[in-house]
């Protein structure tokens, strides 16, 4: 069985499910497939705004949603975790170059490397010096990389993905399709993991 993460680097839970999803691979033999999507889109798409900024202003929620955090981390053992000081940042050539590693092969070198950048390193990925050594450091084509993020190509597949998550119901990052199930949400992992166990096994 397969399940669509569907993901932009600039969640910190997408980033906390990312760590969580090969324990999930391993238990249930389900294959996550990443689907980049712009998170500022789903966001206009769907009248959706980031919870730093919808919550903000309502007593104790801030706070329980870092415990809740914080519990999260524990339970998984994620030792690394660091919220990136430059929060939030604009992710749109991140997204590009995402979609832009797929045509180029590189894509889950990609993912590590941007996603430990976001959340481990703390790096202003928004800043184009920035992203070009990170690219370097992790030995990645930067120039065909940096090329393709421009063509029409890869931006109208980074709209298309964004508006076919939408259709399926997503209204921010990270989400998870198991077949035509939808879970928002990095505490809905356990729910993913029981779906995929009781969908029926196809010869």
């Amino acid at each position: 069985m397969t399940v669509k993460f569907l993901f932009d680097f600039g969640s910190p839970n997408a980033y906390l499910a990312h760590r969580v999803i090969p324990e999930i691979q391993a238990r249930t033999g389900a294959a996550f497939v990443y689907e980049p999507i712009l998170l500022g889109g789903v966001f206009k798409l769907t009248g959706n705004q980031s919870p730093a900024t919808a919550f903000s202003a309502i007593k104790n929620k801030p706070d329980y949603d870092r415990l809740e955090m914080q519990r999260f981390i524990a339970r998984h053992r994620i030792d690394d975790y660091r919220f990136n000081p430059h929060f939030p940042i604009n992710t749109l050539q991140l997204m590009r170059g995402a979609v832009a590693a797929q045509e180029a092969g590189v894509f889950e070198a990609f993912v590590g490397q941007i996603f430990d950048d976001m959340w481990v390193r703390g790096r202003k990925m928004d800043d184009p010096e920035v992203y070009a050594a990170s690219l370097d450091e992790a030995g990645l084509p930067r120039e065909e990389i940096l090329r393709l993020a421009q063509t029409d190509a890869v931006k109208s597949k980074l709209l298309a993905n964004t508006q076919a998550a939408v259709d399926a119901g997503a209204f921010g990052s990270p989400s998870f399709l198991v077949g035509t199930e939808l879970f928002f949400g990095k505490d809905r992992l356990r729910e993913v993991e029981e779906e995929i166990l009781a969908a029926p096994i196809r010869p």
